[in-house]
């Protein structure tokens, strides 16, 4: 107390009083910390900074005030306010000028954040002299001798409270201090710099032996993890890269080294780049950045390289995963140079290993995994997609399908179709679509033939498959090794392509959607799907099980045959937006040729002689009851065709044996509501010809004579022929469109009228 009571001589004359006030203040029995030794070692600091200041009175004053008012662990800033209020209260009584002690609580207040400044802000354009020499002092008990510097952090440390909370705290502000300069002025930083920073590490490691580090360092492990496992990535998307193709269709020998050269690398690589994430020095930062470097001119050149598609040339799927395993690299090479950047000299008191670390190397891998699988892959199929389709045509209203009244003369005929016809056209709201031998699908005007729009693919030159949905708005086409395409039947736009699992299903049927896929040797597994391909129930019966089904707006039908075992043949009835069952029942003989009409399901009841069957049976899907059944007569002897002609079942079969030599057909049509007969005509017409059915219940075949095509129509007012003008090829099946009849030429649709 007496050393201190001398520093205090002559700076503010007759100011005894005050003196006394404040150092019983310091060393009052209520403090743990900041007492008298604190003080000190302070203005014994400032004596030697006090030359840099512009008013040496002022700092001295605000050096004895700054810790005046302590409460045991109180914030800085709460501390400096009331000891730079105390300051406001105390000076003007012993005659301080206003400007003086305005200066003084200015001071005061500074010390209430003692955070070292950044090293880019330690001099800033304007310098405050008297602060900067102030808040020096206050941080040169960083630089005293090592015991001192150790009992004052204990004092610290017991002052605030909760030993686990406070070596946190204090933890966290031994970090900061030591990120950035430590004194302001340039004197203290060449006097006391050293010391300071070798006494701040030497308390960081004894807190970091004290304190529980369970996640300490894990960004720095998820750093050297995605050096490593983005690596490793690339390996694996650059050896799928190999074994696919840089352009379709491929010309000549497309040679994989350059992918494989690539996996080769990328293996090389990973321990190296774990290495360097490791690692602070120069080298792991030049290495890091030499992979970064390769990666980037990687994907220059590949994107330089990439096929300009045409309708003769697409681009593989060697592109996009050449380009990703590039990509991958260099995140991998990013992550490498990050996490050697960001080691510091502090990152030595980071365990070795501990919960958060373990993590990171559990969970980057996975993420990357999960990347590769839902990005990557469906990003690169989107891109070979998107890269190599084409829509041309025009924006021009469809036009309604004309009713062919089948009187010898033709309604149009569409341009040149190579290797399409008439029998593979489906229906929609737009047109007639139509698909073509070189991976095309076209839809023309149903009322002129002319082209709407083209879809064209430059990935596929055979012959998609496709089917109307969605009540005639979609056209769903199945394209070899591709999978199914969502086409808009307006615009021709492709709406969605439907995940590449789906891509071995087969459409049981089309509207609504309704796939099978087959899951084992004789076991198929029913799925209901929507336009765009995403699955909204599945249903699995067992093994050893085939399924076909049959759906109406809200119910589906399903008929089950048992390979294997005893079990009897089955129907299941389910909700056609959830799957769920409804019904079960197992007739004697499995139901086939199943057609929805009216609401309901019609089925043949299996007879034990010939192809016709006993009976037509109309089920109700929701309940699975049996609403009526027509006995087929004994003598029809054909393979009995039912078709749906709007609340009508058509049935096409032969009466008298099912012989070359009969030449006679039989039309039914039953009244799907009532189970009666409509109307029955018998035509001498061949029932082994390929017939269609018009919406208004007209049978049309063709038949070729001496002098040339005939029309056969057979409906509710009997059986006429009309001969067709030259050009159409009677060899060829005839197609009903709603109530339009088309067949086909050399190289063309031709619409009846």
């Amino acid at each position: 107390m007496v050393a201190l009571r001398e520093r205090w001589n002559e700076l503010i004359p007759g100011s005894e009083a005050l003196a006394d006030e404040l150092i019983a203040r310091y060393v009052g029995r209520n403090r743990r910390a900041y007492r008298d030794q604190y003080l000190d070692t302070v203005l014994t600091a400032l004596d030697s900074l006090l030359q840099l200041s512009t008013d040496p009175t002022s700092v001295r004053l605000a050096a004895w005030f700054h810790r005046a008012v302590h409460e045991p662990g109180g914030d800085p800033a709460e501390d400096a306010e009331a000891s730079a209020r105390l300051a406001e209260q105390l000076l003007p009584g012993y005659g301080v000028d206003p400007i003086r002690i305005a200066e003084v609580a200015r001071l005061i207040r500074l010390t209430g954040d003692l955070a070292a400044p950044p090293p880019d802000a330690y001099a800033p354009a304007r310098r405050d002299a008297n602060g900067d020499v102030l808040l020096d002092a206050v941080n040169s008990t960083l630089a005293t001798a090592p015991a001192r510097y150790a009992a004052h952090t204990a004092e610290v440390r017991r002052d605030a409270g909760e030993r686990t909370t406070a070596a946190t705290r204090r933890y966290d502000e031994v970090r900061n201090l030591l990120d950035g300069h430590l004194f302001r002025t340039q004197l203290a930083r060449q006097r006391m710099g050293p010391a300071a920073r070798s006494n701040l590490e030497a308390e960081l490691s004894g807190l970091d032996s004290e304190l529980p580090a369970p996640w300490r360092g894990w960004q720095q492990a998820a750093l050297a993890a995605g050096a490593t496992f983005g690596a490793i990535g690339a390996v694996v998307v650059a050896i799928a890269a190999a074994g696919a193709s840089w352009q379709v269709p491929v010309v000549g020998h497309e040679s994989g080294w350059t992918p494989l050269g690539l996996a080769i690398l990328s293996f090389v690589a990973a321990p190296i780049l774990f290495r360097s994430a490791r690692s602070g020095s120069q080298r792991a930062k030049l290495v890091s950045g030499t992979v970064i470097a390769v990666a980037a001119t990687g994907l220059l050149i590949a994107w330089a390289q990439v096929p300009a598609t045409n309708p003769a040339v697409g681009v593989g799927l060697r592109v996009p995963l050449l380009i990703s395993a590039l990509l991958l690299l260099l995140v991998a090479g990013t992550a490498a140079l990050v996490a050697s950047a960001l080691r510091t000299r502090a990152a030595r008191f980071t365990p070795p290993r501990n919960i958060g670390q373990q993590l990171a190397w559990l969970a980057v891998p996975g993420v990357i995994a999960l990347t590769l699988l839902l990005v990557v892959q469906p990003l690169a199929r989107n891109y070979v997609l998107d890269s190599n389709e084409r829509v041309e045509g025009t924006a021009r209203p469809a036009g309604p399908a004309p009713r062919s009244e089948l009187d010898g003369r033709v309604a149009w005929i569409s341009r040149a179709l190579s290797v399409a016809g008439a029998e593979e056209a489906v229906s929609t709201q737009y047109g007639i679509a139509v698909p073509r031998q070189t991976g095309v699908v076209e839809m023309l005007d149903a009322g002129t033939g002319e082209l709407r729009w083209r879809y064209s693919r430059s990935d596929s030159d055979e012959k998609p498959n496709i089917a109307a949905t969605a009540d005639g708005r979609y056209v769903v086409a199945e394209f070899a090794d591709i999978g199914y395409l969502l086409l808009d039947a307006d615009t021709g736009q492709r709406e969605a392509a439907w995940p590449g699992r789906t891509r071995d299903h087969s459409i049981q049927q089309a509207d609504p959607l309704l796939t099978v896929e087959e899951v084992g040797r004789g076991s198929d597994k029913l799925r209901g799907v929507d336009p765009d391909g995403h699955e909204r129930w599945s249903y699995e019966p067992g093994r050893c099980t085939d399924i076909s089904a049959v759906a109406t707006a809200d119910a589906v039908v399903s008929f089950l045959g048992h390979s294997c075992g005893d079990e009897p043949d089955g129907m299941v009835g389910l909700d056609l937006k959830t799957g769920k069952e409804l019904w079960t029942k197992s007739p004697s003989n499995l139901f086939r040729r199943s057609v929805v009409v009216g609401g309901l399901v019609v089925v043949a009841e299996p007879s034990d002689e010939g192809d016709a069957p006993a009976a037509l049976v109309a089920v109700e899907p929701r309940t699975g009851d049996i609403k009526w059944r027509w006995p087929v007569p004994p003598d029809w002897s054909c393979r009995t065709l039912l078709t749906p002609a709007g609340r009508l079942v058509v049935v096409v079969d032969c009466p008298g044996p099912g012989t070359r030599e009969n030449s006679r057909t039989v039309v039914t049509a039953i009244d799907s509501t009532t189970g009666r007969t409509a109307w029955q005509t018998t035509a001498p017409v061949s029932p082994r010809a390929r017939v269609a059915v018009t919406e208004d219940a007209r049978v049309v075949s063709l038949s070729r004579a001496a002098d040339g095509c005939w029309a056969n129509v057979i409906s509710r007012t009997g059986f006429r022929r009309a001969r067709l003008p030259e050009g159409i090829s009677c060899s060829r099946d005839v197609r009903a469109v709603g109530n339009l009849v088309l067949t086909s030429g050399n190289a063309n649709i031709i619409a009846l009228r």
